[in-house]
Parts: C-alpha cells; structure tokens; sequence
C-alpha cells in the first residue's frame, strides 16, 4: 500500500502531537515531519517530500497565508488549513482556500472534540491527497454582470452540493446566476462556524442574498440558503405556498454531516421536478443517491465533470449511478441551470 505521506506545520507543540496521535492509526497515512514554523517547514518540504501539508494559519516569522501564497507559487502541493474558530481565523481560512488550500479544518481544542478530529482529519487528508491543485489566483478578475432570469416556474428550486474544493466553486456558480433568480440551497461540507463566514463572504461578492441557513428561514426568489455546518438542512413545503427549511441535528450520512444526500432527498419530495440539482467537485459518494432521487422525481441534474473538479469523487459516483442528466464544465454550469430555467418557465 502507498502510504500518503503528510507533514504537520503549526507553531503548538500540544496541536502538532494532537495531530500526529490522531492520524496515527490510520493504515494509509503516514506523518513524516512536523514543523513548528514555514521556516522549517520549507527545509523539511525540501527533506520529505511530503504528499499532503497540514498548515496552522497564525505562527510566528511568517504567517500561514504568507507562506502558501509562495509554496503556492514555487512548489504546489495539497494543503489542509488549521485554523481557529474566531471570526478573524475563519476569514483568513476562506481565505486560504482561495488562494489554493484544499481543506480546511477546526483547531482542535473547546467545541472541537479530539474524537472528531481523528474522523475529519483523516478524511480530509484523504481527500488532499487525491486533489488536482489549480492555479493560485493573483487577483479576482472582473465578471460581467449575470443576466436577467429567464421566464421561470416561481417555486423552483436550485440545490447545489459540494465538497473538496467546493467553496470556489459554489461561488464561480452563484456569481452567473442572476439577482432575482430562484431560491437556492446549499449544502457544502464544511465544520461549524466556517459555514457562516463563508455565507457572509458568498454574500459580500454574488449576485443574490446569500446566508447561512436557520430552521425555519423562506426559500425565496433572489435568496440563498447555506447549510450550517455540523446540522443538516432539509426543503420543506410551506402550509401557505412555497418553502422553507428545516436545520436539524442527527447522524452522519455519508461519514458527512451537513449531508448533501439529506439536502437533495428532501428537495426530491418537496419540489420534485421543479428542481434543478447540481453536484461539485468533492471526494466521496455524499450527494450521488440524493440527485438519482432528485432525478426519479422529475428534476434536472447537472454533475460538474472531471476536468474541471479538484476532486472527481461525488461527480463521479452520480455519473455511475445514471444520477445526472447533464454533465458539464464549471464554467458552464450556470448556463446550463439557466437554459433549464428557461425551458421550465415556458
């Protein structure tokens, strides 16, 4: 078996063996080095030739964006960011994903159980190992404003599930959809309090009102809907017309809670085929049955296809299934939920 080789990087002597005991077991990961600083961490880079970097964001000599702006750019590699549970670490860990991490991850510590962390962890190296790392942006280009919606169905219904690299991508999809389009629901794997940061931020930049979702918000037009992380979000049909939606609590479904598998189910038998389902990038299966629901009730689904994924996990699941209708390039995938509208409304 080959072994994922992973080296640990955060200033804390108690995280890095934290880290280390918790992937300690696992039979396909090996730590091969930990490093208390990017100083180091770029000499044992060099030593190790590790597969997957952990990588805390606050330390001292050179701050973590600091230093995967330029590994980035000199030695792309996998990078599962560990940031803390504050406001300013869940902004700079949205900001990492940005510049190329693939992962992100709760500081262990307070809410954040050492339990779930051998489960989360292990998995979300699992997933950087198989990522195909994208370009860093330099800046964030200039995008043309969305066009008008085409003639609609008002109680459609836009169901968007991601994973691994998912975070860009739901952006790249929302940002070419329209202000006053249909209500939309998000579901992206993503720890607690992360998911409200990156809502704010998908709010600050896409067309639409984008927020993190509470039981019992409308699903309405020109609105978007995230799941909270660690509580699944379900659609349900609203006593006088229309929807809202249902945050709960509950088991793991696909090891992944928020579950997109949970989301799409529930779009099915809410909404049926007034629904159009879409299922990014991500490692695993989470997702694939939901948009086979989806479809047996009528609904259009879209997979985002294998070029264009950072992980061709759950894409790739659905495909097998039969679960998706269409498959198409990131890039495309808002003219494709926009041309179904259309064909909808008619």
């Amino acid at each position: 078996m080959t072994k994922i080789r992973v080296l640990i990087v955060d200033d804390s002597a108690i995280v890095r063996k934290l880290l280390s005991e918790a992937l300690s077991e696992e039979m396909d990961l090996e730590v091969v080095g930990t490093a208390p600083d990017p100083f180091v961490a770029r000499d044992k880079i060099l030593a190790l030739q590790p597969d997957v970097l952990t990588l805390d964001i606050e330390m001292p000599r050179m701050d973590g964006l600091t230093f995967l702006k330029k590994l980035m750019h000199y030695k792309p590699m996998p990078v599962v960011v560990i940031s803390s549970l504050g406001q300013a670490g869940c902004q700079a860990a949205l900001e990492a994903l940005r510049l190329g991490a693939v992962e992100v991850l709760a500081k262990p510590g307070g809410p954040y159980s050492v339990g779930e962390l051998r489960v989360d962890l292990a998995a979300k190296i699992r997933a950087a190992g198989s990522a195909r790392l994208q370009r860093s942006p330099e800046a964030a280009p200039a995008r043309a404003e969305p066009p008008p919606p085409p003639a609609f169905d008002p109680a459609t219904v836009i169901a968007i599930g991601a994973s691994t690299g998912g975070t860009e991508a739901i952006q790249a999809v929302l940002a070419g959809l329209p202000a006053n389009g249909p209500g939309i629901l998000i579901t992206q794997h993503i720890p607690p309090v992360f998911s409200r940061a990156f809502a704010n931020r998908l709010n600050e930049v896409c067309p639409m009102e984008v927020k993190e979702a509470q039981d019992g918000d409308t699903l309405a037009r020109g609105r978007a809907l995230v799941a909270p992380g660690s509580l699944h979000t379900l659609l349900r049909k609203s006593p006088g017309g229309g929807f809202r939606v249902t945050v709960q609590d509950g088991p793991r479904v696909c090891y992944q809670k928020p579950s997109v598998d949970v989301m799409f189910s529930s779009v099915a038998e809410a909404a049926g085929s007034r629904a159009v389902g879409v299922l990014l990038t991500g490692m695993g299966s989470d997702g694939a049955r939901g948009l086979l629901k989806m479809k047996q009730a009528g609904a259009h689904t879209i997979a985002q296809d294998e070029a264009s994924c950072i992980v061709f996990g759950m894409p790739k699941e659905a495909i097998r299934l039969g679960a998706a209708d269409q498959v198409a390039a990131l890039s495309r995938i808002p003219a494709a939920v926009l041309g179904q509208l259309g064909r909808n409304g008619r």
